[in-house]
Order: structure tokens, then C-alpha cells, then sequence
């Protein structure tokens, strides 16, 4: 086992698949490809299982374990982000490879403005995506920074544990959910009375964990977490969405007041073949954006109002990025008018820029059609950040 999966580490894997009736698969450049002939069976892959499972008190009630989360990691191996499950009453591993090395704001191609916004006194800095789109590594690379920049005291809540964070110029508490606390609301409770000054939580799920990490960020903290929605706007609308609709008024103008930054992103196959690129949007929390997220009614004008405060902010749309990728030749204009959120004003405002879009398709890439249709099937299910391997 531990010889097909490094194997599959070495081929730039960000994902293995391990079923019971099914050979063993890997997520290569975001396909998901086959590594071996045999199919194993529900009994390997049951003591696979167990072999990933830390503690005896969990390997003995195996039988029981329905949905399980966990870290795993093996020497000259790697480190995995661990999930065991049941499907048609057998066992099924899938493994996300975490980099041993935590990954900068430069190795990932962010843009320049995500520094500044990881130094940032107060405020929540949301960083969102659907799964796969390299949420964890963008927030591991904004601690990172923070680490070497600054002299804090960082507390993170994670499950699990993903990146292993050194102590540099920041001190850095790490605690696993269901190891070191019992929950996330939990964990962040606790957190404001230890002396924080930076929390990270891995993901914010319920109204209860959103309201103590809004809390957090009016007492002073900054607080970095994740949202799986697509875009700014949409993570305005589901932050306050969480709420009953009785407190939704309050809720919004705490929103307004406590968030500092939306940071958005996707995932897209890079025109040379070579892995992926990350498509980032990047609110800022200037007045007229906390005007905006306060007013219902005006809400719907955040997007314009992104578009029109780069030169000022730093903030972009994914269509402004996406223009950026593509005349940098780093994306293809076929896979950036399908990620588009916009694709008509999109395709206008590349021909205002003088790119011609026909020729641009005969021209970029050996292999356009295949990346194309990477943009359109693939954009959700691509994970990591394998594209750093170009």
C-alpha cells in the first residue's frame, strides 16, 4: 500500500481513491486515473482502514465507523488529510496529500494583496471556494506569512490537523477537533480566552460558530476561516442566510462591521497542461462595500463595486483575473470564458483589450480541446494545489 501510494505522490497526486471492489485511483492534474490492475477487496480495504485509524479505541469499533476523519502520514511517504466512509456496505479511503513543506503566498501564485490582507489588526478574512479549490493551502500560506512577518500568537482549529506550522517569529497552537477539543464552537470558545491574537478555524458550519467568530473579530482579533460558496456576493448572502430570519438585520450590519476581506477562488487547468491555476476574486471591506453588505437592497452591487476598486484596493473579480491568466497565456481563453461569471461582458471586454478569442483557441496550446473541457467537468472536483508542480 505504502509503495502505490508513494508512487502516486511522486506523479504529483493530490488525491487517492481506495475502494472495496475497485482498483486503486489517483487524482493527477485533476483526473482521476487508475494505479493498479487488481481490485482489492472489502477485506484489504477494511485493513487498510484500520491500519490509517490512530487509536485503538477507534480501530475496535471499526464495524461501527460510518463516516471518519483523520491525519496519517509516513516517512519518505507523505502526509494525508484522511477520509473513511461506507458505500454499498464496504469500506472507501480517500486520501488528500498534504504537502510536508507549508506553502507561501508567492509559491502559490496568489496575487500581491493577500499579504497585506493576512497583516490586518482585526476583522475575518473569508476564504472561500468549492471543495477542491485549494481553500486550506491559501489559509496555511496567510499563517505562514504572518509567522515570518509578525511576532503574534496564533491559534488554529483544524480537523485535522493539516500543515505543521513551526514556530518562527509567531507562537502557533495547533489544535485537532475531536483530539485536543470537542468541536469547532467549542475550540473557539475556548480560543478568546488564550490570549490570541490571530484564530484560524477550519471551516465555519452553523450560525452558533459564525456569531462567537463575529464576536471575536469586534473584540479586536483577526480571524481566518473558510465558506464553500462561490464567490464575494455569494458569501455575504450565506453568512447572513445561516442566521433565523429574525436576526438576519442584526447579523448583517455585525457582518459589515466585523469582516475585512472575502478572498474567492477556483482552480483551472493551465494552458501548457502542466497542473492547474488558481482564479482568485479578492474583496476588501472598504465603507462602501460595508454600505453595501448593510443595505439588502443593495447588496446585489458588490460585484461592480469589486471591478471598480482594484486600482484603489487591490480588490479584483474573477473576471478581472481571469483576463489577467489569459493574456499572460497562463490559461486558455476557452476555459477562462467558461469559469467566467459574466461570460457575455467577458468576451466583449477581451476584445476591447484586442484579443481575438478565434484566434487565440487555434494558437495557445497543442491540446486546447481537452482544456476547455477541463473548465466546464473538472472545476469542481479539482483539489490541492497540484498546479505549483508546473
Amino acid at each position: 500500500m505504502e509503495r502505490i501510494i508513494k508512487a502516486a505522490v511522486d506523479r504529483g497526486a493530490s488525491d487517492l481513491h481506495i475502494k472495496a471492489g475497485d482498483v486503486f485511483r489517483a487524482r493527477i492534474d485533476g483526473k482521476l486515473v487508475p494505479l493498479t490492475k487488481q481490485a482489492l477487496t472489502p477485506e484489504q480495504t477494511k485493513a487498510i482502514a484500520a491500519r490509517l485509524i490512530p487509536t485503538e479505541e477507534d480501530r475496535e469499533r471499526i464495524d461501527k465507523i460510518h463516516d471518519y476523519d483523520c491525519s496519517w502520514g509516513v516517512p519518505g511517504v507523505g502526509r494525508f488529510r484522511v477520509n473513511i466512509l461506507r458505500q454499498r456496505s464496504s469500506f472507501m479511503i480517500v486520501l488528500r496529500v498534504i504537502p510536508f513543506e507549508v506553502p507561501t503566498v508567492e509559491k502559490l501564485q496568489l496575487p500581491r494583496a493577500l499579504a497585506g490582507i493576512a497583516e490586518a489588526e482585526r476583522g475575518m478574512i473569508l476564504v472561500t471556494g468549492v471543495t477542491g479549490s485549494g481553500k486550506s493551502s491559501t489559509m496555511a500560506a496567510l499563517v505562514n506569512h504572518l509567522n515570518t512577518a509578525q511576532s503574534k500568537h496564533i491559534v488554529t482549529l483544524e480537523n485535522p490537523i493539516e500543515f505543521l506550522h513551526r514556530d518562527i517569529r509567531c507562537s502557533i497552537t495547533q489544535r485537532e477537533i475531536g483530539v485536543d477539543t470537542d468541536s469547532f464552537k467549542t475550540g473557539l470558545r475556548a480560543a478568546l480566552r488564550q490570549d490570541p491574537d490571530v484564530i484560524m478555524i477550519g471551516e465555519m458550519r452553523d450560525a452558533e460558530t459564525i456569531d462567537t467568530a463575529m464576536k471575536a473579530a469586534e473584540t479586536g482579533h483577526l480571524l481566518i476561516s473558510t465558506l464553500h460558496t462561490a464567490d464575494a456576493q455569494t458569501t455575504v448572502n450565506r453568512v447572513i442566510a445561516m442566521f433565523p430570519p429574525e436576526e438576519q438585520g442584526v447579523a448583517r450590519v455585525r457582518l459589515a462591521e466585523s469582516l475585512h476581506a472575502v478572498v474567492s477562488q477556483r482552480l483551472l487547468p493551465r494552458a501548457d497542461g502542466k497542473g492547474r491555476a488558481a482564479a482568485v476574486e479578492i474583496m476588501i471591506a472598504t465603507p462602501l462595500i460595508r454600505d453595501l453588505i448593510m443595505d439588502e437592497a443593495q447588496t446585489g452591487g458588490i460585484r461592480d463595486a469589486i471591478a471598480e476598486g482594484r486600482d484603489q484596493y487591490g480588490m479584483q473579480t474573477f473576471d478581472q483575473h481571469l483576463q489577467d491568466l489569459v493574456l499572460a497565456k497562463t490559461i486558455t481563453y476557452e476555459v477562462a470564458l467558461a469559469a467566467s461569471t459574466r461570460p457575455n461582458d467577458f468576451d466583449l471586454k477581451m476584445r476591447t483589450l484586442g484579443h481575438d478569442s478565434h484566434k487565440a483557441s487555434g494558437a495557445q496550446t497543442p491540446a486546447p480541446e481537452p482544456a476547455a473541457a477541463g473548465a466546464s467537468s473538472g472545476m469542481n472536483t479539482h483539489s490541492g494545489y497540484d498546479f505549483l508542480g508546473s
